[in-house]
């Protein structure tokens, strides 16, 4: 370390995540000696080797959490293999390979639930990531994040490095994505319901509405990130989530946002779009 002190450096902090992680900190401080950086794309991009190192030299971090991807929902996955596969795993090449060059202490990426074998028992947990392809409509990605955690055991093994990840379920709160085409579901609802209102027409969703979801809020998943930085010391990767019991529908998350907005209009479902997976239940028993 940099005279004793931490650095932590957050990469894709301006994200959903990001953002949540740099309000968490700001609200419960700074452990002594830790500073925290939260990298945004103007101070680099992180799918150029070049940018990675000089951003390493000039920050020298101890800590890193890796939030930056490429993503997208289901349609942009869908249109845009090659680029989610390329990006994401330039993206991670850069990154784990920076952090055992400038020897980083700790090294935190994010998966994703959907990253899944897409044909499996439920609930999914850690062991079953690489137990069968995942689900076609966005393997591009989920090959490429995959391939994070199969890294850092290597990593482990060959180096002594100290990599893990973290295995979110869905993710809300502010600082979201809410555009309608490329945005997350409850961001997506949100703006789609203020249009309907704002124009007097009925309130549409994408699909039946029956796929099955759990939440996490962010500023909810940023305080477990953080624990997970300073006190989860393993390359396994931990699935933070909420309980099993707390999955809902997408017809249920539509209906709360239409009631939360005051929307009288019809709510209608759109059954000739995609579904995508039915659901991906994630067992929480490991941070429990």
């Amino acid at each position: 370390t940099n005279g004793g002190k931490s650095v932590v450096l957050v990469t894709g902090g301006s994200g959903l995540v990001g953002a949540a992680i740099k309000e968490y900190i700001d609200k419960t401080g700074a452990k002594d000696g830790e500073e925290w950086v939260f990298l945004n794309s103007k101070m680099g991009d992180l799918r150029k080797r070049h940018d990675t190192e000089k951003i390493f030299e000039e920050f020298k971090p101890t800590h890193v959490i890796h939030l930056a991807a490429k993503v997208g929902g289901l349609f942009a996955n869908m249109a845009q293999k090659v680029e989610f596969f390329r990006e994401n795993i330039l993206i991670n090449d850069n990154v784990m390979e920076c952090c055992r060059i400038y020897n980083v202490k700790k090294l935190v990426s994010f998966l994703s639930t959907c990253i899944f074998p897409d044909k499996t028992t439920y609930p999914i947990d850690e062991t079953m990531l690489h137990d069968g392809p995942p689900h076609p409509s966005n393997e591009g990605y989920a090959y490429a994040k995959r391939l994070i955690d199969t890294l850092n055991r290597a990593y482990a093994e060959e180096y002594g490095c100290n990599f893990t990840s973290i295995i979110p379920t869905n993710i809300y709160g502010p600082y979201d994505n809410f555009s309608i085409q490329n945005g997350h579901v409850i961001p997506g609802l949100i703006h789609k319901c203020y249009l309907a209102k704002r124009d007097g027409t009925p309130f549409t969703i994408w699909g039946s509405g029956t796929p099955l979801r759990q939440f996490v809020y962010s500023l909810d998943l940023a305080e477990l990130t953080v624990w997970v930085m300073r006190e989860y010391h393993d390359p396994t990767p931990i699935t933070l989530s909420v309980d099993e019991a707390d999955e809902v529908s997408i017809k249920d998350i539509a209906l709360s946002v239409a009631k939360a907005m005051k929307f009288e209009g019809p709510v209608e479902f759109d059954t000739s779009k995609a579904d995508g997976q039915f659901k991906k239940t994630a067992a929480n028993h490991k941070l429990r």
